[in-house]
Parts: structure tokens; sequence; C-alpha cells
């Protein structure tokens, strides 16, 4: 086949448009999905049970398990799954894509959904380009979700073109005839095919014309072969089994772009289909075996050439199904195997996110407050972070780190944004239950503690965007300056030390507020210190007018900050618990 230098950077584009969709597509559902579709993720996945049936309906609908394990690793990405949730959606996508041979056995059909690319642009066009925000993220969502289908369409176009001359491969007939070891390298030729054409369906589809062009068979029970082909039925289940491992490249292509959350969903995906594969090897023949005579004898197709596409089929769903249920029971370790290869890195933006509320309310509406109060403390701890990143950039002179962390603090920002809607949304829902008065009180308190916990990450980032600006402008503070810059940060970290600690304690005295009250005045008097020598400073000359705004700026900003967790420790305080 003539394959040139232009073709192979045609199928790079097509990686790299492949890669900008799942970028945008992730970015769209964190701006606009919100805690509603995250809800509703959590109700379809409450259970590995019903998270394999919601990855089962998805798949056999589209058409695609890369698709829907794509879109899986975006949810886990963007914190709209955890990885527990998600091993179960990718195991029911597993056997939800054992329809696409059906259909191709009994149609030689399959639905194309990157047909549907360009008109779902169409859509999305007045959507990006609206003044509201919502609408304008729904927007993106669109144009990822075309762009990560075009690019995967893309990608099977560019490739070498397999599966339209399959006589090309017609050379495997020479290593056909090496028993048990050249089932081994079907598996891996299997593999291999689709990790070029990117879509275990097309891997399907080469497999079926290998075998049809040569439908030998072995009948049950083992014997000579009923004619000699290309492949026989043994060897095309061999393709079949590399097929779902190379179908794992897609979603570990789509992990590239996110965060260690996304890796691991990506990599249990592997480990699930590389273990399936290693129990039917050992159970080959009879498994295979068993199926040939269950195509033969209960489903009654005895043509040769018909039969063995069945036999296929029937084996890629019985496969998959087996497997599913075999490993359903295991993945709580799937998840530990995972976590352990894939390391997470310190203060990551993936755990930045629910940990204690995320499978509903509990049985009882006191043990469900108890979860929120748990959750809410966990808020404040990695909303602490930010002002540790603050403090990072205020002296960061290298500008590709600067830019790296204050995305870090916008990306928590944002989070920090979505986090406050689902933990208020939480306690709505546990309010409506049967609760007591000092009950329906300690939540009312509580949603006040979890705005001006919010509030303190929308100062973190003012501060950010401040020190931002100040380095934009190229403008440089005075030893004294920083010093001062210094002084406030230290106060305010204080602060927020005690705060967490107070919302740590299962015991709490009226006393326990006094020490947040010290250190909140010591602030205060800070600033209105700070005010007064500024203006001074700015009429001595010491440094420009515009230097002192930004100065300012942050000063003013970490005083706020304190205010916010000063209200904090008095709603705590108040709960008298």
């Amino acid at each position: 086949m003539d394959y040139s230098f232009f073709d192979f950077l045609r199928l790079i584009g097509s990686l790299g448009l492949f890669l900008y969709g799942m970028k945008i597509m992730s970015e769209g559902l964190q701006k606009f999905a919100g805690d509603s579709l995250r809800r509703i993720l959590t109700a379809m996945t409450t259970n590995r049970v019903t998270g394999v049936l919601t990855g089962v309906l998805i798949t056999a609908l589209i058409q695609s398990s890369s698709a829907t394990t794509v879109m899986v690793v975006s949810f886990v990405n963007a914190g709209l799954l955890t990885l527990t949730q998600s091993i179960g959606v990718i195991m029911g996508a597993n056997i939800g894509t054992t329809v696409t041979a059906w259909l191709i056995s009994a149609l030689g059909f399959k639905v194309d959904i990157a047909a549907f690319s360009l008109p779902l642009l169409a859509f999305g066009i007045p959507l990006l380009f609206s003044g509201k925000s919502s609408r304008k993220s729904v927007g993106e969502f669109i144009f990822g979700f075309s762009f990560l289908f075009m690019g995967l369409q893309a990608l099977k176009a560019n490739a070498p073109d397999l599966g339209a001359n399959p006589e090309m491969l017609a050379f495997v007939q020479n290593y056909a005839d090496m028993g048990f070891f050249s089932i081994i390298l079907f598996l891996f030729i299997g593999a291999i095919l689709t990790m070029i054409v990117q879509a275990s369906a097309a891997t399907m589809a080469i497999t079926l014309i290998m075998c049809a062009n040569g439908w030998g068979d072995y009948p049950f029970g083992g014997g000579p072969r009923l004619k000699a082909g290309w492949i026989d039925y043994q060897l095309g289940v061999a393709l079949v089994l590399g097929e779902n491992i190379g179908t794992t490249i897609t979603a570990n292509l789509a992990a590239l772009t996110g965060n260690t959350q996304a890796r691991r969903a990506a990599l249990a995906h592997l480990a699930f289909n590389i273990f399936g594969v290693i129990w039917v090897l050992i159970l080959f023949y009879p498994f295979t075996n068993a199926v040939s005579w269950f195509v033969t004898n209960v489903m009654r197709i005895s043509d040769p050439s018909v039969a063995v596409s069945f036999k296929l089929a029937a084996f890629h769903t019985a496969f998959n199904i087996s497997n599913t249920f075999v490993m359903i029971w295991f993945v709580g370790l799937i998840e530990k195997t995972v976590c352990f290869l894939i390391k997470g890195k310190k203060d990551e933006d993936e755990e930045y996110r629910l940990r204690y509320i995320t499978g509903g309310m509990l049985s009882t509406a006191e043990l469900s407050i108890l979860q929120a109060r748990k959750e809410i403390t966990l808020f404040a701890e990695r909303t602490g972070r930010m002002l540790d990143m603050v403090k990072a950039l205020f002296y960061e002179k290298n500008e590709d780190a600067f830019l790296k962390t204050y995305s870090r603090v916008e990306k928590y920002e944002s989070i920090s944004d979505r986090m406050e809607i689902e933990i208020a949304n939480y306690l709505t829902c546990v309010a409506e239950g049967r609760l007591s008065s000092e009950g329906k009180e300690e939540i009312r308190i509580m949603l006040r503690a979890v705005s001006e916990i919010e509030s303190i990450a929308d100062s973190c980032n003012n501060m950010a965007r401040s020190i931002k600006r100040r380095n934009e402008f190229k403008s440089i503070f005075t030893d004294e300056q920083n010093h001062n810059v210094d002084q406030m940060l230290a106060l305010t970290e204080k602060a927020l030390h005690r705060m967490i600690e107070i919302l740590k304690k299962s015991e709490l005295v009226r006393d326990d507020v006094n020490p947040s009250y010290n250190i909140e005045n010591e602030i205060n008097n800070y600033r209105n210190q700070l005010k007064i020598h500024n203006v001074e400073d700015i009429n001595n000359k010491k440094y420009q007018y515009q230097d002192g705004v930004y100065y300012m700026d942050i000063i003013g900003e970490a005083e706020k900050l304190g205010d916010y967790v000063l209200n904090v420790v008095q709603a705590v305080i108040e709960k008298k618990i």
C-alpha cells in the first residue's frame, strides 16, 4: 500500500483533533454540567449492577464502546463520576459493543455517529456565541463532542486502509498451523490492528471478512478442519480477544489530557480486558467449542459461511458477559490496583472533589448531617490550599511556573463554586426529611458556613489576579511592601488554620472563638496601618501610584478573607456541638 509522509501527517493531525475535542468536551462539562448532570449520573451508577446496565445501554445506542469509554473518562476528568462508578460503566460498555458484531453478521450495517458531528456543530454555533455563560458552555460541549468523533472518524479514514483491503492480510495463512502459538500470535495481531484503526468494530468487520473467505471450523469436541481458508473460527476468536485489548487504546489516548483519576479509569478498562483474555485463553478450546455448538445446535445455523459470523458474534457476547459477571465482584480490587500503579500527585486537582456525600443520603437524616459535616471540613482544608498557591505566586519569577500555578488557582476556584452548590443541594434535601428543630437549625448554619468557605476561595482567586496584573504591568514592590504582604498572608494563614481546627473538633465551647477574634483584630489593625502608610509612601515617592494600587488590592483582599474565616468560625460555634 502506498502510504506517504503526507498521509502520516494527516494521521497525526487527526489525533490532534481527537485530543482537542476531548479537552473542549471535558471543559464544557466542568462549566455547564455542574451538580445536575452529576446527580443524574450518580443515580444511574449507585451500584455496580446499575453502572453496568448504564454502560450497556449507552454503548448499544451509540454503537461504540470506544465512544462510551471516552465519555466516561471525560466524566471522571470533570469530577462527574468517581473511579468506582466508572469501572462499572466500562464493564457495561464491553457488553454493549457486542451488539455491533450481531448487526454486522445479520445486517452488515453499523451506525456511524461521526455522521452527526457536522449537524451538531450547526446547533452549537449560536450557543457558542451566546452572551449567557451557561449556553456558551453547552456550545463548547457540543463542539468538543463533535470534534471528538470527527477526530475518531479522521483517524480511521487516514490510517492504512486495512478494512477495505483485507487481502493485504492474506499472508497470515502462513502462520495459521502452529497450534496454540498461532492463537497467541493472532491475539497480538488483533490488538495491533485495533490500535491502528481506532475502532474494535472496524477490526471485527475485518475478522468477519477473513473468516468468511475461509470458513474453516473445528467441530464440537475437536477434530479436523472442515475447510482450509485464510483463518478458521478459532483464529478469528483470537483476533476478537486481541481487539478487546486494542480497543482500550482509545480511552488511554483520551486520558492523556486528563487528570490522574481519568488515567486510572482508562487503565481499569485495560486491566479488565487483559484479565478476561487471560482466563479465556486458559479455557480456550472448551469455551470456543461450546459457543460453536450453541450456534450450530441451538440457533440451528448450518451454513458454514454464515455460521462463522454468528459464532464470532456469539463468542464476543458470551466472553464479555462472562467476564463482567466474574469481575463485577472485584471492582474494589481493580480500583486499588490502578491506584497503586498510577500514583496521585500531592495536592492534585482531581482530589479536589466531594468524598463523603457522593452516594446520596444515608438512612437517617442525622447520619447524613454527619457526612455533610465531614465534607464541609474537607472543603475547608482543600480551599485552604489555594492560599498556599497564592503565597507561591507572589514570589514566582519563572513565567511558565507562574502560569501553571495561576491556572490551578483558577481551576480550584471554579470547582469550589460547584462544590458549594452540591453540598448546599445535599443539605437542602436532608432538610426535607424528618428533622428536629435543632437539626434544621444546624443545617441552616452549615449552609452559611459553606457559603463563607466558598468566599474564601474567591478571595484567594482575587489575590492571584492582583498578583498577575502586577506582573503584567511589570510593577516591582519594595522590600518593605514584600515584607508587609508576607505578614498579612501569615496572619490570614493563621486564621485559616484555626478555622480548620474548630471544624474538626467534636466538642466546642464559646471561648473557642476568642483566638479567632484576636487574629481578626490583628488583621484589621494591620490593614488600617498599611493603608495609611501606603498613602504616605506614595506621597514620598517611594513607589509609583499604580504599584500602590496592586499592593493594597492584595492587602485588602487578604483582610476580606479574614472576615470570611471569622464568619465560618462564628457559624460553627453557634451550633454548640
